[in-house]
């Protein structure tokens, strides 16, 4: 079926080169992708959210934003290929934008680490949401990550303090921020960068405790059983969006480039709205957000 939804997106693409009406295809394809996203279950959506076909987050950095300025380093170890992060302009808004970067190739992957970040990656993100509080400018994080790079030099530099600093520093954050996810957000890699005012997530995207194989080695002792778990881990964006994890949905059905335009507005309009506020009442709201996930069950 994908086959046939990118052999028709390739005829009408063609077909528009030569200033012909592609209102019938489009319809066509408009339908194919409907009835292709009604019909995929828990785990098609873990393969969409891996597929190397995938937009990167620079390639959506590239959609959305114009003016980057990519800054590097964290000021104490180095610089991690896995974040690119800079200031960029949303429409006439300035903004710190921080992504974790999948490569599109081996050489692209080994420099990124596939995704995984390192401590100095965290220290880095970190490094630029507050030069961004300083500057007053909103901040977006594009999440694309297994989960944080599980090293022992990774280790020795403080993965997890440099995690748990992120945690607590962005939710005290002075300015707006909106995080992204953009394929998979696995565990606290995929959080150290989503404590913002807002959270969306791509229709096809993940967001996990940790990888379906990881649970499934856990619960059953065979990652082989991933596919069985998926469901009941309730990781995708409509499972989340039901119990309140995510705030948004963000469409795929008519494509990046459609989804990317729409997202720049919709950024646009939520960064107006939320720098209205005054920081005590912006902080106030992130921290009744995240204290509102969940039950809580009392035995007596």
């Amino acid at each position: 079926m994908s086959q046939r939804i990118k052999h028709l997106e390739k005829e009408i693409k063609a077909i528009k080169n030569e200033n012909l009406d592609t209102s019938h295809l489009e319809q066509s394809l408009k339908i194919l992708k409907q009835e292709v996203q009604s019909k995929l279950s828990a785990w098609d959506k873990v393969q969409l959210a891996r597929s190397l076909d995938r937009p990167s987050s620079k390639d959506m950095i590239a959609a959305i934003f114009s003016d980057y300025i990519e800054l590097h380093g964290d000021r104490y170890y180095g610089d991690d290929g896995a974040i690119t992060g800079g200031i960029a302009m949303l429409k006439d808004q300035p903004v710190t934008v921080i992504g974790i970067v999948k490569g599109k190739d081996t050489e692209e992957n080994i420099r990124a680490h596939f995704g995984m970040v390192h401590p100095e990656g965290y220290r880095k993100a970190l490094r630029l949401m507050k030069q961004a509080e300083k500057f007053k400018r909103p901040i977006v994080t594009i999440i694309d990550t297994p989960g944080a790079f599980p090293g022992i030099e990774a280790e020795e530099r403080g993965q997890g303090e440099a995690i748990a600093q992120n945690l607590m520093q962005m939710m005290d954050l002075s300015v707006p921020s909106i995080s992204i996810i953009l394929g998979e957000a696995g565990s606290g890699g995929a959080l150290a960068l989503a404590v913002t005012d807002k959270v969306w997530m791509f229709e096809n995207a993940i967001y996990c405790i940790l990888s379906p194989e990881g649970f499934a080695s856990i619960l059953f002792k065979d990652a082989s059983k991933a596919s069985d778990v998926v469901e009941m881990m309730k990781i995708t964006s409509q499972d989340l969006y039901k119990l309140g994890v995510i705030d948004a949905i963000i469409s795929e059905e008519n494509g990046f480039d459609c989804a990317s335009k729409l997202l720049q507005e919709n950024l646009y309009k939520e960064f107006k709205t939320l720098l209205k506020l005054k920081p005590d009442r912006l902080k106030k709201l992130r921290y009744k957000r995240f204290r509102m996930m969940g039950d809580v069950i009392h035995e007596h």
